[in-house]
């Protein structure tokens, strides 16, 4: 199984057409400034919480790189229609779009 990666102009279209947010980022990194309506579940603790994410599934980190991680993971086992945000929360920042702090909702 694999992943997708995507860019930022996809997430809302997809997140209209049923996606969930997850990001992966340690609690006190999501806390600093997230994506509106991303879940919280930290690399650190997917292990065992797989069955929470429910798909289709954008995972977002800060860069790139823990989002790549988590979505082979989830794809791995057995996870489909799993994507990666390209360029994470930086790239989502830098493109001057919304986000939100504080904890999960």
């Amino acid at each position: 199984m694999t992943y997708q990666d995507i860019f930022t102009a996809e997430v809302a279209p997809r997140v209209r057409d049923g996606a969930h947010v997850y990001d992966v980022r340690e609690p006190d990194e999501y806390t600093q400034g997230h994506i509106p309506g991303a879940i919280n579940v930290p690399l650190s603790a997917l292990v065992g919480r797989e069955d929470e994410i429910q798909t289709p599934a954008i995972i977002v980190c800060l860069s790139g790189g823990r989002s790549a991680q988590a979505a082979a993971h989830l794809a791995g086992q057995g996870k489909q229609d799993v994507m990666s945000l390209n360029g994470g929360t930086l790239g989502w920042i830098n493109e001057g779009r919304e986000v939100r702090d504080g904890p999960n909702p």
